[in-house]
């Protein structure tokens, strides 16, 4: 079995090995230790090789809590998407769960509970930054959902590009039983992605629904049956991952950035996006190794310049 990067606290470390495809590549991380058990291991950050090479997967590690997000898991993950995110190498990031049947439960109640209420706000607005800063990561970013994704967890997912979902994954945005509203994005993301009406619904009954039925809705990209391993989402994400690496880096970045621009504004402000976009892949070099691997009748070989 492929080891993981080991962050310890405020350490910097270096393994330039490759084990069953995964190479272990400097990340930096924090770990806040404390009473619940915090570990660097909360998160684990594998760049993978071979047929995956350029694919990086964040994978939460802390089944005691179900993956809620705690201080320190978030603050890990803060690390690794400012690492990852200037990472020219890195070209899909898959998020995904080592913890069998659950992506992630959301907040940590546990550690809520002892926050005053004059905390309360400052954390859940420096984990909605932290959501945002996932979704505005260059490279494609894929949630594979093979467990239970709900409140915090799904709104993670929803910042994502895609979402690829086992067909009995449960997952909601729950958070209205606890007489609170959504607070990493899941009110905007959601009423966005799929009808406003059937968003409403879902919130406001703190509705849990399957992967199959997030599949009709539109919440996922794609439901698959789930596999004896538990990881049917997470090979399908890799499979995702394995198509996109092929195409010019540049050109992915620079489309995911017409993108997302463009649905914040009207059509012709979009098209300028897409002018101002498009004319800075024209003097890259793989846009010119693009037309002669064309020419030449071979497969490009890019390099991200």
């Amino acid at each position: 079995m492929a080891r993981f990067v080991r962050r310890s606290a405020r350490s910097l470390l270096y393994f330039n090995k490759t084990e069953n495809g995964v190479k272990h590549l400097p990340v930096f991380g924090r770990c806040f230790a404390s009473s619940g058990g915090d570990s660097p291991d909360d998160l684990r950050v594998r760049y993978l090789e071979g047929e995956y090479l350029g694919v990086v997967v964040l994978a939460f590690n802390r089944p005691e809590a179900k993956n809620s997000f705690s201080r320190n898991i978030l603050e890990l993950l803060k690390d690794a998407v400012s690492t990852i995110t200037y990472d020219k190498n890195a070209r899909v990031v898959i998020l995904k769960s080592d913890v069998p049947g659950i992506f992630s439960a959301g907040a940590d109640l546990k550690e809520r509970v002892k926050m005053k209420p004059s905390e309360v706000g400052p954390f859940v607005s420096s984990a909605r930054r932290l959501i945002s800063d996932i979704g505005d990561m260059p490279m494609p970013v894929i949630a594979a959902l093979d467990g239970v994704a709900l409140g915090g967890g799904l709104e993670l997912a929803l910042s994502c590009d895609f979402r690829l979902a086992a067909s009995t994954a449960k997952m909601g945005l729950v958070e209205t039983r606890l007489a609170i509203i959504p607070g990493g994005g899941g009110t905007q993301r959601l009423a966005r992605l799929i009808n406003p009406a059937k968003a409403k619904e879902l919130i406001f009954t703190a509705r849990v629904f399957d992967g199959a039925e997030a599949e009709r809705l539109g919440v996922v990209n794609r439901a698959v049956e789930q596999n004896e391993k538990g990881e049917a989402a997470y090979e399908a994400a890799l499979e995702l991952a394995k198509e996109i690496i092929p195409q010019g880096p540049v050109a992915v970045r620079m489309a995911k950035k017409a993108i997302n621009r463009g649905l914040e504004v009207d059509l012709a402000s979009g098209l300028e996006y897409e002018m101002a976009y498009y004319a800075q892949v024209i003097p890259t070099k793989d846009r010119a190794e693009g037309l002669t691997a064309f020419r030449e009748k071979r497969t490009p070989n890019y390099t991200g310049e």
